[in-house]
């Protein structure tokens, strides 16, 4: 619960193009909510990697241990080898500060659903290697880590959350082909399910969830599913959601052992950055998760509700962003 004595300390990444201008216009929004906050402002980001090298230096991770929340806008400059900036930086965030549930809400007229991915295991742990690079008998195998712990502490959440909701979660993989990781993911979530009795569940192959998505998303409430399977599914959902640009994300420390990440995931887009033509609902909403993650409920719903009586609102940055701050 908020300390009503003094305002939150949030650590806030702008990163690279149109970043900081999105960020900007939620921190307005946070603060016409009525939520206050002591910002600290780290320059992280391909730019700053183009200009010196710098990453994320363990001295940041050591200063952003001890803030409530972390705010980032966008990373990704052209020019940066691929892996820098996303190994470097956002994996790196996400297994230092144990941001072990990704959430990504997806809500429109028709359909209401959360998709929980696990976000330190699976593909992206970083299990691999190359042998003869460069010559025709070149091999590079790239691994999926999976651990008990780690499926079943997302696993539960995901059925925490779909006990506060409509009591329904369904398990995204493909049991048929990856007979070991999802042999073990299903065995898991069948027995966290013994614990939540209320909850209805389902399975769905990773393929046929892809349909679902287009044709069908009022099937779903809360889906849980693995890394990989969880980036590209969320990504779906923006797309059958209102646009990329719409989509808003958190990634949570539910043990609260150290600060939590909110970011929109539309990218730096550096085609269009100091125009004034992003869209900062995305940005917007993610503060709103922030908020609700850090107590502030109430706000967190009054920004939520203004930003749908905003969804078709044109302009500029700031003037969408005006329109949700008149809606507050």
């Amino acid at each position: 619960m908020r300390n009503t004595m003094s305002a939150y300390q949030v650590a806030v990444v702008g990163g690279d193009g149109i970043g900081p201008e999105v960020v900007n216009e939620g921190l307005r929004v946070i603060e016409a909510a009525g939520v206050s906050l002591e910002t600290h402002n780290y320059d992280l980001g391909g730019a700053r990697y183009l200009r010196d090298e710098t990453v994320l230096p363990d001295s940041v991770l050591d200063e952003w241990r001890n803030v409530d929340a972390i705010y980032l806008g966008a990373v990704g400059t052209p020019g940066v080898p691929p892996g820098v900036i996303e190994r470097g930086l956002l994996l790196k965030m996400r297994f230092d500060l144990d941001l072990y549930v990704n959430q990504r809400p997806f809500k429109t007229d028709t359909h209401d659903f959360v998709v929980i991915r696990e976000n330190t295991e699976g593909s992206y742990a970083g299990e691999g290697g190359v042998l003869r690079k460069g010559t025709e008998h070149e091999i590079a195998t790239q691994g999926s880590v999976n651990t008990r712990r780690g499926a079943e502490r997302c696993i539960r959440y995901a059925f925490e959350l779909a006990q506060s909701r409509n009591q329904h979660l369904t398990l995204v993989h493909k049991t048929n082909v990856l007979t070991f990781s999802g042999d073990l993911w299903q065995r898991t979530f069948d027995a966290v399910s013994k614990e939540f009795s209320t909850v209805e569940t389902a399975y769905n192959h990773v393929d046929a969830a892809c349909i679902y998505f287009v044709q069908d998303p009022q099937r779903y409430d809360v889906i849980v599913t693995d890394n990989l399977f969880g980036d590209i599914l969320t990504d779906l959902g923006g797309a059958v959601s209102g646009g990329i640009g719409l989509a808003s994300s958190a990634n949570l420390n539910p043990a609260r052992s150290g600060p939590s990440m909110f970011e929109p995931v539309h990218g730096s887009a550096p085609d269009i950055a100091g125009q004034a033509k992003a869209n900062p609902i995305a940005a917007i909403l993610s503060g709103a998760l922030m908020l609700d993650f850090l107590g502030e409920s109430e706000a967190a719903k009054r920004i939520e509700r203004a930003c749908e009586a905003c969804v078709e609102v044109e302009g500029s940055t700031s003037e969408i962003a005006d329109a949700v701050v008149a809606k507050l």
